[in-house]
């Protein structure tokens, strides 16, 4: 299978390679950011933009979902990629119809996301007609009875998939998931099926809720943070702030990751004095740099260390008031992780047998400990027993349900964690669909609908016909790039709530809708007047989002608006829900929140407070458990890594630091030294010279996937120049979403069914 892609609009011949950072944010990260803000917005839309980012009364991040500090913001609360997101969305270029006029589908299909993305805002709703070139205007009334047609005409609910990105708010997520459940089904797949649902199983399992139990204070206060699979420099800028208040409490940090990234490194605030002349603080003490997919090794060899402490010292090391009182199935974990091969350990992490000892002493040592942990763990085939394993350690240690202590599972996108909250999950507790049935007098479905990789099958297989997203790019997002798009271009009607062109809106059903919606950053007037949304940050912090500006076009419509609307053509006028009062006021709907979703009591009011209110979290707040014992849940694992097959690399899809998600910035990612081009495949020296390479050598990748009746699937990704970079033997790394196409639909984490986006066995191939 090939996969070429279009990537006319990048000349990757202009590729600098320079030498990588050794420190996350300084003074480039300012210039950088006002740069970006001046093209998109121009100067006054970027000094109203950026003076209200992630201010109380202002906006929240259209990026990221790392939290504020509670009681203190700073005066330029962002970053320099919060800064990017904010120009890219409030733009003030424009993509109107005559854009669409003037570019056929087929045109628009030949060029990259990132042309497509710096086209500016979509003005009007779009239409393209079976068999049509063009996407020509089409009036939001005809958009909505179109979509109700298609949707009408299914044999059954259930052949329709409802996709959300993270980005929609807390009320629009809301009535989203009513809408489709009034609809008839629950095929209700997130963004969070990619991303962090192999640390809400884990979790649930082992405390009982898929959230993480710290909040900011908490780490600000630990003397031990582990970080593990996650690039903050990048990804959570914000967060390096917090760990420079942790090291200066005198915290340690122990980083556990591939590649050295620049900002678990060094970090040069560009608030402070120290931070634009001087040094910075140095983040990590301690950098594991292992291999991909050896953490379950590594945690699993850390408890038999730990366990063969406490049996040479009892009592110093295993909290046993803690593990006798509150947790259940510690003798099983204890005998299975006892019987650990340090050896195998060793060289299933790469690491040295110093550091693994050193890293069990710490943990021994700490009296606060909190792991932190992103994509590096989730996207595995054993992602859910390695996090499992990680929180093993933290319970036998007591670290739950204490200040400076716990699991930080650091969340992407900047409302995934609300939108779950919300009922965005295909998989909602019964106890959820009662409380939908009571407030709306509905009675929803009960069957658990589909997930991402399932809805792909289930388009791929044509028994999903109808895809509906709100937010995201879709194409661009999922694995296995062409069996996707085929899947996708066989729907009989796909409909994308977008505010910027992507390449979903090219990847398009027999019909396809594009409805433009309002961004983060837009003021929202309805009947009542001026209109606020809320967030949940990655710590369940829930907070409201006020947008301040002046959208670009009158015909844009709130995400709520647009729900609301199509709810009372698609169900009626008479249906139960009130869809018209919710539209006209959106305290209305967080009434309902408050009366449905568990925590929310009294939303409205709690969500004004000055930082907003925490949701609960029995754990953290109380030590309870909501799992099958009432106890948390040690769990025992088998211990499984990925050996490098000769003359193979085991490959991680990564994100440069020019982009968020799948949103392309530019093409400088700084912190790696890499410019001017993406298609670019890190690899070890060693490796590049024993596979008969030279650095800077144009290779295809390709990947080899085993299927469950033992065929050999290959998928190639062409033309890629070799980097030498400080990467593990036998490792590599590349970008997403030009190596989508290497991951196969069918390799996915066991129980959470997330693609494996961090463990593809490739070869490289000279290219013709």
């Amino acid at each position: 299978m090939k996969h070429h892609g279009p990537r006319a609009d990048i000349d990757e011949s202009e590729l600098v390679v320079g030498q990588p950072k050794d420190y996350a944010a300084g003074v480039p990260a300012v210039l950088v950011s006002l740069q970006r803000g001046l093209e998109q917005m121009g100067a006054v839309r970027t000094s109203r933009a950026l003076v209200r980012l992630n201010q109380r009364h202002g906006f929240d991040c259209p990026g990221c979902a790392w939290p504020e500090t509670p009681g203190h913001r700073k005066p330029a609360e962002f970053c320099e990629n919060g800064a990017k997101a904010v120009a890219e969305e409030a733009t003030l270029r424009t993509a109107d119809p005559q854009f669409f006029a003037d570019h056929s589908v087929r045109e628009l299909a030949e060029h990259t996301g990132y042309w497509l993305g710096q086209q500016g805002r979509i003005t009007r709703p779009m239409v393209l007609r079976p068999d049509a070139t063009h996407y020509e205007p089409i009036e939001w009334d005809a958009a909505y009875e179109l979509v109700a047609e298609h949707l009408n005409a299914l044999d059954n609910p259930d052949e329709a998939v409802f996709y959300t990105s993270g980005r929609t708010s807390n009320e629009a997520a809301f009535l989203y998931q009513l809408l489709v459940r009034s609809f008839g089904t629950n095929n209700l797949p997130d963004c969070s099926n990619m991303c962090h649902e192999s640390s809400g199983a884990a979790l649930t399992d082992a405390i009982g809720i898929g959230k993480g139990s710290v909040t900011v204070p908490d780490l600000q206060d630990a003397d031990l943070i582990l970080i593990a699979g996650q690039n903050p420099g990048t990804n959570h800028p914000r967060m390096l702030s917090t760990l420079e208040k942790a090291k200066e409490r005198g915290a340690r940090i122990i980083a556990i990751n591939p590649l050295r990234e620049a900002g678990l490194l060094r970090f040069k605030d560009p608030q402070k004095v120290n931070g634009v002349v001087g040094h910075g603080v140095e983040i990590a003490d301690d950098y594991l740099q292992i291999r991909l997919g050896g953490d379950l090794a590594l945690f699993q060899g850390l408890g038999r260390l730990l366990l063969d402490m406490e049996k040479s010292e009892p009592g110093t090391v295993v909290d046993r008031p803690f593990v006798e009182k509150f947790c259940t199935g510690f003798e099983d974990y204890a005998k299975h992780v006892g019987d650990v091969d340090l050896d195998i350990v060793l060289e299933a992490t790469g690491i040295t047998l110093d550091q693994l000892l050193d890293t069990a002493r710490a943990l021994a040592r700490s009296e606060r400990t909190v792991i932190c942990w992103a994509m590096g763990l989730t996207q595995h085939t054993h992602a859910v027993a390695t996090i499992h394993e990680a929180t093993n350690i933290l319970l036998m240690r007591g670290m739950m349900g204490k200040p400076g202590a716990g699991v930080c599972p650091v969340r992407g996108h900047s409302n995934v964690q609300g939108d779950r909250t919300m009922g965005i999950w295909e998989q909602m507790p019964d106890s959820f669909h009662d409380a939908l049935d009571r407030e709306f007098s509905i009675a929803t479905p009960r069957r658990h609908g589909l997930d991402t990789v399932d809805a792909i099958r289930a388009m791929r297989d044509g028994r999903a016909k109808v895809f509906v997203a709100m937010g995201g790019n879709f194409a661009q997002a999922t694995p296995d790039t062409d069996l996707t798009e085929d899947a996708l271009r066989s729907c009989e009607l796909t409909v994308q709530i977008s505010t910027k062109p992507n390449r979903s809106h090219v990847v398009h059903g027999r019909t396809a809708l594009i409805l433009p919606t309002l961004g983060r950053t837009d003021l929202d007037v309805q009947a009542s007047g001026k209109q606020v949304v809320s967030v949940e940050d990655s710590m369940s912090m829930v907070h409201l989002s006020r947008g301040r500006l002046h959208p670009v076009s009158e015909h844009l419509r709130s995400e709520v608006a647009i729900v609301c609307q199509l709810a009372r053509v698609l169900l009626g006028e008479n249906h139960p829900v009130p869809w018209r009062p919710f539209e006209g006021d959106y305290d209305r709907i967080r009434d309902s929140i408050a009366r449905v979703v568990p925590g929310c009591t009294d939303y409205n009011r709690r969500v004004r407070e000055p930082d907003g209110f925490a949701l609960p979290h029995p754990p953290r707040d109380a030590r309870e458990f909501d799992t099958p014992t009432g106890k948390a849940a040690f769990g025992v694992h088998d211990l499984e890594w990925i050996p490098t097959p000769p003359g193979r690399l085991i490959l991680q899809t990564i994100r440069s630091h020019d982009q968020y998600n799948t949103t392309i910035y530019g093409l400088d990612d700084r912190y790696r030294g890499i410019s001017g081009g993406r298609r670019v495949v890190l690899v070890n020296d060693y490796d590049i010279r024993e596979l008969g390479f030279r650095d800077g050598d144009l290779v295809d990748v390709v990947s080899e996937w085993t299927t469950s009746d033992g065929t050999t699937q290959e998928r190639r990704v062409t033309e890629f120049r070799i980097v030498r970079y400080d990467t593990p033997r036998g490792n590599a790394a590349a970008y997403y979403p030009e190596t989508n196409p290497l991951v196969a639909l069918d390799h996915v984490a066991h129980k959470s069914n997330t693609p494996v986006s961090k463990a593809v066995i490739v070869r490289l191939e000279r290219s013709a």
